[in-house]
């Protein structure tokens, strides 16, 4: 019963893990498609929360699965997981500062612009 579970979890995580490669090609794309440097940041936080994240829960659902390692693949079941929570929380918070860091320089201009809440704050 208890390799059952092991297995429908190494195949969950090994779906998540595809999918995280997904997601690193799709904020590869929009690294080179997409026309500004906000838009841009926005893909590469597609990047690094799909790209790294997903594929580190998957990891760390297949760790329990692989024998092979012994004791420590309930280490690398835990260093996954908390490796994921860090990320998650690092990379958005990385990219609003960098976005704010921008718009308060000014060095980016986007036309055409709908709204801005930090400039209607600065008048």
């Amino acid at each position: 019963m208890i390799d059952i579970v092991f297995a429908v979890l190494f195949y969950i995580g090994l779906a998540l893990v595809v999918i995280g490669a997904i997601s690193d090609l799709i904020g590869a794309l929009g690294m080179i498609r997409f026309p500004n440097f906000y838009v841009r940041l926005h893909a590469a936080t597609i990047g690094a929360i799909g790209g790294a994240v997903y594929p580190l829960i998957g990891v760390a659902l297949m760790a329990p699965s692989l024998h092979s390692l012994g004791t420590y693949r309930w280490y690398l079941f835990g260093a996954s997981l908390v490796t994921a929570l860090f990320i998650a929380i690092a990379a958005p918070t990385g990219s609003h500062a960098l976005a704010r860091a921008a718009h308060r320089a000014k060095v980016v201009e986007v036309k055409p612009k709908v709204v801005d809440h930090l400039e209607e704050d600065g008048k």
